[in-house]
């Protein structure tokens, strides 16, 4: 047995603690997305 044993309570407030500052899903659709329109304005405004 572990020294510090969480009840019920205390494992769903931990459960929501790590739920709620973990970093959020990496979307690599939104960051090609992104980076497409990066690199555009890039490109147009190096022909000018």
């Amino acid at each position: 047995m572990g020294k510090y044993q969480l009840d019920s309570k205390g494992k769903a407030a931990v459960t929501k603690f790590h739920e709620k500052n973990k970093p959020a899903q990496f979307n690599k659709q939104e960051q090609l997305k992104k980076l497409r329109e990066q690199y555009l304005q890039n490109k147009k405004n190096a022909d000018k």
